[in-house]
């Protein structure tokens, strides 16, 4: 009888390490949910940061919307009108900054009328000047409030961003050394968690640029706006102190 053959290679049982159950759920989610905690807890307030991004602008996009039509009205009524009562009535039932322009120069001159025979106009003008310029500023800061939190979000989400991915990398690299090979089956998973940080970082934070950009311009159209109405204001303000020194006649027909 011949000798038994040994077993030939095909025949030989495996003699590597045991294979390992790797994921293969690469979508975005699937990457969230087997992502580390630390990278879940940075994705969950990236979004949270996009949505707040997104929310900001709806709001400030109907409010500047809003604001700089109501403040175009004053400034056509402010130019119609030949004095500042005629302004005050044609603004009385309206709401915003211009119709309070209008009610802080007629406020000032009643209680300046006392005194403008013997003081002249000029302290009722640098006045009116002082409370405009204070109405201007305070309109345009209610405008700019929440335009401060995108530029936040939009300076700081990418380093966020990056945060988790350096720290889902290293823990990539610390899976790999524990399973003690450089398969990229291995490799590619936990690197491609880690990378998913840094794209939500650049979701939060380019949308976030670019409507703070926006918003500065439509804000800085707003102010100038506003300019505008107030330098009407004060040409009234100048028109009836000019019109105080002519007779009663003339007065009562500029009205």
């Amino acid at each position: 009888m011949a000798p038994a053959q040994p077993a030939g290679p095909s025949t030989a049982a495996p003699s590597g390490p045991a294979e390992l159950t790797l994921p293969h759920d690469l979508s975005p989610w699937g990457m969230f949910m087997a992502a580390d905690i630390i990278v879940k807890a940075v994705m969950i307030g990236l979004a949270f940061a996009s949505l707040v991004t997104w929310t900001i602008w709806l709001a400030k996009s109907l409010e500047i919307f809003g604001g700089k039509l109501r403040i175009g009205r004053a400034v056509r009524a402010i130019g119609d009108a030949a004095t500042l009562k005629q302004a005050s009535r044609a603004l009385d039932r309206s709401g915003g900054p211009g119709a309070l322009l209008v009610r802080a120069a007629e406020e000032e001159a009643a209680l300046s009328a006392g005194a403008l025979d013997h003081a002249g106009g000029d302290g009722l003008k640098e006045r009116v000047s002082s409370r405009l310029s204070r109405i201007e500023a305070a309109a345009a800061r209610r405008m700019s409030r929440g335009t401060g939190v995108l530029a936040t979000i939009g300076s700081t989400a990418p380093f966020v961003g990056l945060f988790g991915t350096v720290w889902g990398i290293m823990n990539a690299f610390i899976g790999i050394s524990q399973a003690q090979t450089t398969n990229l089956a291995v490799v590619a998973p936990g690197i491609a968690e880690a990378l998913l940080a840094t794209a939500m970082g650049l979701v939060a934070a380019i949308p976030a640029v670019v409507i703070y950009n926006v918003f500065a311009r439509s804000i800085a159209g707003y102010r100038q706006i506003l300019a505008d109405a107030s330098a009407g204001v004060e040409r009234l303000v100048s028109r009836d102190l000019d019109f105080r020194s002519v007779p009663p006649a003339t007065a009562l027909a500029a009205e």
